[in-house]
């Protein structure tokens, strides 16, 4: 059973779709060019068996264009800021965004609030690297732009309190891997705060909102707030669950209408799916595209750390070598200093020899002497004794 049908009369059955495409040519041409799954999704949309994916350009545009229906982003900027807040005017987008970015964003919006603050809101199909650089920089180009409209606006008597915060709010359809280590939690705020409890105004504020995790974590829940109502809104495919978002919160219902009628102009749906089919295949391409530059950075960090670890082993080893030198040198020197040792000894060795040979002749002398000396003793007191007889 057709839930949605039920809800919105004007959705028309798929004959009536297949019929209209069939007797048309250049909308048989491109419904043709689909494959089968494409051509199927095309028609369970168009005929409420699934619900509208609001996340396209053309849809989003037609449903919270802040220029004919302001209430719509006025509730959903109240929902995520959490205060009440009231469009002024619509600024133009003048800053100068990557040539690349294009197909990744679904939307840019800038508004000028009451109190004079600006809102910038962005819906990124797939989340760029290095969300946090990318937000900041271009949070910078507004803060810039409310500096010079505060300047230009009370001339002398401009003084920076003039200046007014700026909100940077990202929705990523497909979020970057920064998220992914808390897939649980789909609003992250950030700003600025000192480490010392000092409170000062800094201006700059940014909420990024992962709608992928919130769907992850919202299917067959509560929709419990209206901003959970909103995040539904952007990410629901499923008829039961659209019913159950309008029956809590009525108001999203005329959005719904609004897309269903603008399903009644089958050629203008044909071709917005057709360029979404494009974008999701450049979408494809590009995240390949990143995905090899993140592999190619990867392995020249790793080939950078190789070659320094290789670096370092070349340097450990010449000092080592350096070191084994010194150590051959030093064993050469002792090597040298026990040569002549050894010399020496031999030296004083044969000294020794020498000194005791001639110890030993002077010893024989000394034996020699005594013994002359004693037969020259023996032969005085012969010669004594013959004296004495006579």
């Amino acid at each position: 059973m057709n839930q949605l049908k039920e809800l919105f009369p004007t959705i028309r059955e798929r004959e009536e779709i297949l019929s209209e495409i069939n007797q048309t040519s250049n909308l048989s041409t491109i419904f043709y060019t689909w494959s089968l799954d494409e051509r199927e999704r095309f028609l369970d949309i168009c005929t409420g068996a699934k619900g509208f994916k609001i996340l396209q350009d053309p849809v989003f545009k037609e449903v919270m264009n802040p220029e004919y229906t302001p209430e719509r982003l006025e509730n959903l900027l109240s929902s995520i800021l959490g205060q009440a807040v009231k469009i002024l005017q619509i600024l133009p987008n003048d800053t100068v965004r990557i040539a690349s970015e294009t197909t990744l964003l679904i939307t840019d919006i800038i508004v000028e609030l009451s109190d004079e603050s600006i809102v910038n809101v962005e819906v990124q199909r797939i989340g760029y690297k290095f969300p946090g650089q990318r937000a900041a920089c271009y949070s910078a180009d507004m803060l810039l732009r409310q500096y010079k409209r505060a300047r230009n606006k009370q001339g002398e008597k401009f003084v920076y309190k003039d200046i007014k915060s700026v909100y940077t709010i990202v929705f990523f359809e497909h979020s970057p891997a920064e998220f992914h280590a808390h897939p649980p939690l789909y609003i992250h705020n950030f700003e600025q705060k000192s480490d010392t409890g000092i409170k000062m105004n800094l201006l700059q504020k940014y909420t990024f909102i992962c709608l992928d995790n919130f769907q992850k974590n919202s299917n067959n829940k509560n929709i419990d707030n209206n901003l959970e109502a909103w995040l539904t809104f952007f990410t629901t495919e499923d008829p039961l669950r659209v019913k159950k978002l309008i029956t809590l919160y009525p108001e999203f219902k005329s959005m719904y209408n609004a897309i269903y009628e603008m399903c009644l102009n089958t050629e203008k749906v044909m071709n917005m799916f057709s360029k979404e089919l494009q974008i999701l295949d450049e979408n494809t391409v590009q995240y390949m595209m990143d995905e090899m530059q993140e592999e190619i950075d990867a392995l020249g960090i790793e080939l950078s750390e190789r070659k320094q670890l290789l670096c370092e082993a070349e340097n450990e080893l010449k000092q080592s070598e350096n070191a084994l030198k010194q150590s051959e040198n030093a064993l050469k020197q002792s090597e040298d200093a026990l040569k002549q040792s050894e010399d020496a000894l031999k030296q004083s060795e044969d000294a020794l020899k020498q000194s005791e040979d001639a110890l030993k002749q002077s010893e024989e002398e000394l034996a020699q002497s005594k013994k002359l000396l004693k037969e020259k003793d023996l032969l005085i007191r012969q010669l004594q004794a013959q004296l004495s007889i006579q």
